[in-house]
């Protein structure tokens, strides 16, 4: 069962809750409709019961509230708006990375295409969908951790007659299991042929919470529709002949020829046009609206009274609700491949890098002046950066960056959750690429040089493990200061920039402050740790501990550890201010 009790949105400046201390139950086995205009507060009640809008109130979610299930997944299906993915990824490409974050098998996928009509779609583009598939798939979203309850907004919203009654063919056959279900609507007549209870709602208030039957009886009536190219005619002389006939007879015009009779039938205004020698183009039976209509004062819920009298029988307000953190993937390493791999952008990125990265080799080689380390990473001074750690970093910008504005870990969440399992996915996964793309680019620039110059421009130098050690931490420092700054700016760009912002600030800054003579030198700080501490590590380790301390002490290398550290710093600091509100 869900219960809202007391959803009341936080007032904006100058202006009244959108919601006001609203309550009603949708009991299990049976289809819920909130029902209500356009801007009466539907949605905003919806993110309400979900915990993504601050205000006050409690939703129980079979007696818990949503943070205090384990799984919300497998609790809570949920459709809000369109679905949240990259629209480059494939439509099981975007199922199969929400089963690693539902914890859920990957063959769910499948299933849940077949389910929702998908399954000869599933390598179409998630951008190229048209709105009854983009609904479908929503709905196999919110159905792919198998949920008890589901809270949808507006399921057939822009889909065909046909297509709105498999949706609610399919609500309804999950209500029949046992579930629940709740869904939003502003039309009476599919309340009434939908649901099996009615909650209206108005200006964000209850008016009514009934069964459908009772709400069919109290708000819907029957009503002839009439369209005739002289309207104002016709309507004329019914209302003549029903004033006179003392029957109550109700003629409204809905604009242009279009007119809705209310007390008559299609028999009767057909004779009275052919009478007066009106032509009718159509006339058919309806059923019609009848606006809304508050609940007698003796079987208006507690909740629904004023809000003087309200404050009187209440004596303790209900608990704030506070924007609570989205909860972070459960495998999270296998939704980060997914979501890297499963776009086209890594690939067109490592390619492009790669070829730029060739081309710039070959014609560095020219000159015959450059190093040959230099030669093998394609890095010429006229670049802050090589290609290869260059790409890198964009490659970790996108990680964050595509995670917030293509928001995929929960249905209406604009912003990623910072959990320490996805953020060690992302740095794992974004640092294998980066050694990847280090590795394939220097093999291909010794590739393209032998081919272009001979075999006498490649060979090994002399340091290569130190050469090696240095480009493999030059990649993925420049692969972690993106993901980090697009991690606390929440966009790509700034990933980018911050990228960017290490050889062109940092590093002169650096070299300026080791560019005077130095009175001291680190020769034997190895030996000098040793002494300090109780472990005795092999002497064959001094020399790596030393080159480890050279790499460090280059400018670039200690211009990026400096951005390391501050992007680590950043991220922890708005994470606990974000852990400290919620």
């Amino acid at each position: 069962m869900l219960q809202a009790i007391g959803l009341t949105s936080a007032p904006g400046r100058d202006r009244p809750s959108v919601v006001d201390d609203l309550t009603f139950e949708a009991p299990p086995g049976r289809v819920t409709a909130l029902l209500g205009a356009p801007g009466s507060g539907k949605t905003t009640a919806l993110r309400l019961m979900l915990e993504l809008e601050p205000g006050r109130g409690v939703t129980y979610f079979r007696g818990r509230p949503l943070h205090r299930i384990g799984h919300p997944a497998r609790e809570v299906g949920v459709l809000l708006g369109d679905v949240p993915g990259h629209p480059a990824r494939t439509v099981r490409g975007q199922l199969r990375m929400l089963c690693a974050a539902a914890g859920v098998p990957a063959t769910r996928a499948d299933e849940l295409l077949d389910v929702v009509g998908l399954a000869g779609l599933g390598d179409q583009r998630i951008g190229s969908l048209s709105a009854g598939m983009d609904r479908r798939l929503g709905l196999a979203s919110a159905l792919l951790g198998d949920p008890h309850t589901l809270v949808l907004d507006e399921p057939a919203k822009g889909l065909s007659p046909r297509e709105r009654s498999w949706m609610h063919g399919l609500l309804r056959a999950h209500a029949a299991e046992g579930g629940t279900v709740l869904h939003t609507t502003s039309d009476p007549k599919e309340a009434a042929a939908t649901a099996d209870r009615v909650v209206t709602i108005d200006g964000g208030r209850l008016l009514a919470d009934q069964a459908v039957a009772d709400f069919s009886r109290t708000r819907l009536r029957p009503r002839v529709a009439v369209r005739t190219p002289h309207a104002a005619r016709l309507a004329a002389v019914v209302s003549r002949e029903a004033r006179a006939a003392r029957r109550p007879v109700e003629v409204v015009a809905e604009g242009g020829s279009r007119l809705s009779v209310y007390g008559s039938s299609c028999a009767e205004i057909g004779d009275t046009a052919y009478r007066h020698g009106v032509p009718v183009h159509q006339l058919a039976d309806e059923t019609g609206d009848a606006g809304p209509v508050a609940v007698p004062a003796a079987r208006a819920p507690a909740r629904a009274v004023p809000r003087s009298a309200s404050a009187v029988a209440v004596s303790k307000l209900p608990p704030p609700i506070d924007v609570r953190p989205a909860r972070g993937p459960l495998r999270p390493l296998r939704y980060e491949l997914r979501r890297l791999f499963g776009v086209r952008t890594t690939t067109f990125v490592m390619t492009a890098v790669l070829l730029v990265s060739t081309g710039i080799s070959v014609l560095l080689a020219r000159s015959g002046r450059a190093p040959l380390p230099d030669l093998l990473v394609a890095w010429p001074d006229l670049l802050p950066l090589p290609p290869a750690a260059f790409g890198a970093g964009l490659i970790g910008a996108l990680s964050f960056g595509d995670e917030y504005r293509y928001p995929a870990l929960a249905a209406g969440r604009g912003t990623v959750p910072r959990r320490l399992g996805l953020l060690l996915a992302k740095l794992t996964v974004s640092s294998a690429v980066a050694l990847l793309l280090a590795l394939l680019s220097v093999l291909a620039d010794a590739e393209a040089l032998r081919l272009v110059y001979g075999e006498g421009v490649v060979a090994v130098p002399d340091n290569a493990v130190l050469l090696a050690a240095s480009w493999a931490a030059l990649s993925v420092g420049c692969a972690w200061a993106g993901l980090l700054a697009a991690g606390v700016f929440r966009m790509a760009a700034a990933g980018v920039a911050a990228v960017l912002a290490v050889p062109v600030l940092m590093v002169p800054l650096v070299q300026k402050l080791l560019a005077g003579p130095s009175a001291r030198s680190i020769a034997g700080l190895p030996t000098r740790l040793r002494e300090l501490t109780w472990l005795q590590w092999p002497y064959e380790l001094d020399r790596w501990a030393t080159a480890a301390v050279r790499v460090v002490a280059q400018p670039v290398g200690l211009a990026l550890a400096l951005s390391l550290s501050v992007l680590i710093c950043a991220y922890v600091f708005t994470g606990l201010r974000g852990r400290a509100r919620w």
